[in-house]
């Protein structure tokens, strides 16, 4: 790789999914694999194959299925049994890569491992060769390096190096660093460890003081050429640098960093989308590069200036980034081909059965409300591609509500492989809790709802509105979404696919 192009290396499958309430199926992680490799990502942290079996499963079926488009890694601690379980899950790999690491800080060396400087050198340097002897590309991360001495860092970097390490990383950890600061301890680093042009530097930068993009642009300036980051920034507490706005700063700046990506960055939208659809995790409005109010402008001024030139508030186009606003594109009679001209437009490619269901629904829609934009369709799209796999199917509702009222919701429900209808009602504080209840009825489990959103998916009072759910059953934790003009009829369905899922988990 030349040393004008940035390595972007995502770790939102590993990183990412320990968030709280963000675990994912293999079969999510499969779907955001796909969308990553799309997208162009140059390393995909698929996980941490020693952590569960679930988590092994996914990393081997993601290094047979697309080890051979880019570049598939497995972190491993610098133990042994983690080295052989992560080479295990990636050896179908094409082009795989082994990630150990080991805590260097003095906190760490004190109070978690219990070890001296020349345990921790002599542990890493034998876990580095181990690993090289498994898979030849082996990247080494000295955990909480932001907070090692300087001294003892380009030590333990230097016989990483030495080992056979190929990628060196240097993580903020805890979100310590700022800028100028990270900044020094990569140009110290290139100073002062004799090896260092035999790896490549990597960042990995965690969010605690909103600084992760910022340290990990500091890096770059000061030499590192790869960049560990997560689509939406999800991560531990805090999150870690957000894939999307790394990118898109060192494309939108490239006159200053002089350095370029490989990311297909109009992929970035619906990419965002799709992992917000499946952790359940909803960007925020105001959120850089893939927010919905990202390219929105308000103000009398900023509006009369985009009139004349877009340049003069807008230092990206919407379509570099495959963004999706309100535009007015499709009404009811909008025939299916047209229809299908536009979700491909749109950046979404769809089997003729899919199509055809979100074809019936945006036509059902159009009666429902005057104007449908292309936010809707992308919301119809996402609705449908993350069905779980249904056991229970809603087919008609009716709720009661209102002042001096008790509310109750009725429900008739449809077992999908037997075609057994049941019918239940239950009441609740309201039409929504009294709907949940009934359909945990039907469904046979309990549920703790933990996160409850409704936004609107357009403008106008006839929108769309789309739930998100988040809900526990016994540990562990499930998501829905539902898209319907009816937020009752939204929130139902979002329930009953988190429902679905837990049963899928059950049976």
């Amino acid at each position: 790789m030349s040393g004008d192009t940035i390595t972007i290396f995502d770790t939102t499958l590993r990183d990412g999914e320990q968030s709280p309430g963000c675990s994912m199926t293999t079969d999510e992680k499969m779907e955001v694999a796909k969308a990553l490799v799309e997208l162009g990502v140059d390393v995909i942290e698929a996980g941490f194959p020693i952590a569960s079996p679930g988590d092994f499963e996914s990393v081997q079926k993601i290094a047979r299925q697309f080890g051979s488009q880019t570049t598939i890694c497995g972190l491993a601690r610098c133990r042994v049994e983690d080295i052989e379980r992560a080479a295990e899950a990636l050896k179908d790999a094409e082009n795989a890569r082994l990630h150990v690491f080991l805590a260097t800080s003095a906190i760490h060396r004190e109070h978690k491992l219990k070890m001296s400087k020349d345990d921790i050198v002599e542990r890493a340097v034998e876990m580095v060769k181990r690993a090289v002897d498994y898979i030849p590309d082996v990247e080494f991360s000295p955990e909480d390096a932001a907070r090692t001495e300087l001294d003892f860092l380009c030590e333990v970097t230097e016989k990483a190096i030495d080992a056979g390490a190929t990628t060196v990383n240097i993580p903020d950890t805890v979100g310590y660093s700022t800028p100028s600061h990270y900044f020094n301890i990569i140009t110290y680093l290139k100073n002062n460890v004799p090896n260092i042009d035999k790896a490549v530097i990597s960042t990995h930068c965690h969010n605690d003081l909103g600084l992760a993009v910022a340290n990990s642009l500091a890096a770059v300036e000061a030499g590192a050429r790869q960049i560990e980051c997560t689509i939406n920034g999800l991560g531990e507490r805090a999150g870690n640098a957000s894939l999307e706005e790394v990118v898109m700063a060192i494309r939108t700046r490239r006159d200053h960093y002089k350095v370029d990506t490989r990311i297909n960055t109009p992929k970035l939208f619906s990419t965002s989308r799709l992992v917000s659809r499946i952790t359940g995790m909803t960007v925020q409005r105001n959120k850089a590069i893939v927010g919905r109010n990202a390219f929105a402008h308000e103000a009398g001024i900023h509006q009369h200036g985009m009139l004349q030139e877009r340049s003069t508030y807008e230092i990206m186009r919407p379509e570099d980034v495959g963004y999706v606003g309100t535009n007015l594109v499709l009404g009811k009679h909008s025939g299916r081909h047209a229809f299908r001209d536009r979700v491909k437009e749109l950046g979404f490619e769809l089997e003729e059965k899919q199509l055809q269901k979100v074809f019936d629904e945006f036509i059902a829609l159009a009666d429902k409300k005057k104007d449908v934009y292309d936010s809707d369709i992308v919301a119809l799209i996402d609705s449908h591609t993350a069905e779980a796999s249904e056991q229970f199917r809603l087919d008609r509702f009716h709720t009661l509500a209102g002042t001096d009222v008790l509310p109750t919701a009725t429900l008739e429900m449809r077992n999908v492989s037997t075609d057994e209808v049941f019918r239940d009602a239950a009441t609740g504080d309201g039409p929504i809790d009294a709907i949940f209840k009934a359909l945990e009825r039907v469904v046979g489990i309990e549920a703790v709802l933990e996160d409850y959103q409704v936004r609107s998916v357009s403008t106008g009072k006839d929108a769309q509105g789309e739930v998100m759910v988040r809900i526990t059953v016994g540990e562990n934790v499930y998501h829905g979404n539902g898209v319907n003009t009816d937020i009752v009829a939204a929130s139902a369905q979002a329930y009953l696919k988190a429902l679905n899922r837990a049963l899928a988990d059950k049976s």
